[in-house]
């Protein structure tokens, strides 16, 4: 599904540059949950943002469900990430004048498909994550929660390779984080491949696969074992 290997990215500050990531190594399977862990600085948010084609590594190379992801032009990019990535944020990044069926229903505008079946597949996903009833709510008329399960409704609507989640209950407070996990596990466990940024211990333990960053080099690679695994509501 994604394989990285050597990837290196600078940025310049000044006479000098700062080397963010130094030499990564990662591999992905399909199926897999993966938590990418680090303090502020390790390199994390760098990371997500190049698998998410929104920056460019100086080095190595990034392979995408066999596609070489390099070079790449802003349209191309565009495209790419239309086709191949669903993207989850912190601060949910839905539109305030638009409902929730217009916020899901906008990725599949880009990608062309007709206005009936925009709506049909939008309120689909509403219906996963459980808004069908509230499909013509604003994002300000919805809960901290509920705003997360529209973008997370969005995020699928594209049907995507793989899911991005840049700190996805940062937001929420800990018994909706839990009650979202809950719900993305199932996403995983349903064969979604997911790669989620995190600060949180109990919400990476919720992932199949700790991955921890320090000073842009890869310090820990494991899986969580089933049994320490969080998995229930509080």
């Amino acid at each position: 599904m994604l394989e990285i290997k050597e990837l290196h990215k600078s940025y310049p500050i000044g006479d000098s540059s700062l080397h963010v990531l130094k030499g990564i190594n990662l591999s992905v399977k399909e199926g897999e949950m993966v938590a990418i862990m680090g303090s502020s600085g390790s390199g994390k948010s760098t990371l997500l943002n190049i698998i998410g084609m929104l920056d460019e590594a100086d080095s190595g190379s990034y392979v995408l469900d066999g596609i070489p992801i390099k070079n790449l032009t802003e349209k191309k990019a565009a495209l790419y990430r239309n086709r191949f990535l669903g993207f989850i944020f912190q601060s949910f990044n839905l539109i305030n004048y638009k409902n929730a069926l217009e916020n899901v229903a906008l990725p599949l505008y880009y990608q062309g498909v007709k206005r009936k079946e925009r709506q049909e597949q939008a309120m689909f996903y509403l219906e996963k994550v459980g808004l069908a009833d509230w499909s013509h709510h604003l994002p300000k008329e919805l809960s901290g929660g509920q705003n997360q399960r529209v973008a997370i409704a969005r995020a699928l609507a594209a049907n995507p390779k793989l899911l991005l989640a840049d700190e996805p209950t940062g937001a929420l407070d800990t018994h909706t984080s839990y009650d979202l996990m809950a719900f993305i596990q199932e996403l995983n466990d349903e064969g979604k491949t997911i790669l989620m940024v995190t600060h949180e211990e109990d919400i990476a333990n919720m992932c199949k696969r700790i991955v921890r960053l320090r000073d842009g080099i890869i310090m820990e690679d494991k899986l969580v074992e089933l049994d320490s695994r969080i998995t229930c509501l509080i």
